[in-house]
């Protein structure tokens, strides 16, 4: 195995990551945007207001998008442990 060969498996590996990553987190930080926001203007500084809608959107994500993720993983993984002989040798 060539540095380039495990370089290229390592930045699959972290895209994978962020893409499997990329819904949760957009949900958070448009939820948290709009609370922020609301509480701007508002002037209500309660931590729970901040906290609690941000937790309801990761899980709402990850229900919505989960099978989406669990494609991307086991896509990644089979290409993986598919490919693991030319990988070795």
């Amino acid at each position: 195995m060539s540095s380039e060969f495990i370089i290229g498996l390592a930045g699959q590996a972290l895209f994978t990551t962020l893409k499997a990553s990329a819904p949760m987190l957009g949900m958070g930080l448009i939820v948290g945007l709009i609370v922020s926001i609301f509480q701007a203007t508002t002037q209500i500084q309660e931590q729970t207001l901040a906290f609690v809608p941000k937790i309801v959107a990761v899980f709402l994500a990850v229900l919505i998008f989960g099978p989406w993720i669990l494609n991307v993983l086991v896509d990644f993984t089979s290409n993986l442990l598919g490919n693991l002989a030319n990988y070795i040798g």
